[in-house]
């Protein structure tokens, strides 16, 4: 079955960068399972919520998560 190939290959090799040009071994920021789908989901909802709520990450409660996210883009969001 080529779902079960493919998940046994993630498992293997790692999902690579979502966000650079390395296609497998594991990423420097730690991931839930991506087998997980529940999780994701929950993840993504609350994620929505809270950038609708605060799109440009400037309440203080948010801080630290705008400066890890501007540090992700300076160092590893290199998309070409």
């Amino acid at each position: 079955d080529g779902f079960v190939l493919a998940e046994k290959d993630l498992e293997l090799r790692g999902p690579g960068e979502f966000f650079g040009r390395r296609q497998s071994g594991l990423p420097e920021i730690k991931m839930a399972s991506l087998l997980d789908m529940e999780m994701l989901e929950l993840t993504q909802k609350e994620a929505k919520q809270l950038f609708s709520n605060d799109p440009l990450l400037e309440k203080p409660e948010h801080s630290h998560l705008r400066q890890q996210v501007e540090r992700f883009w300076e160092t590893s969001g290199d998309v070409s």
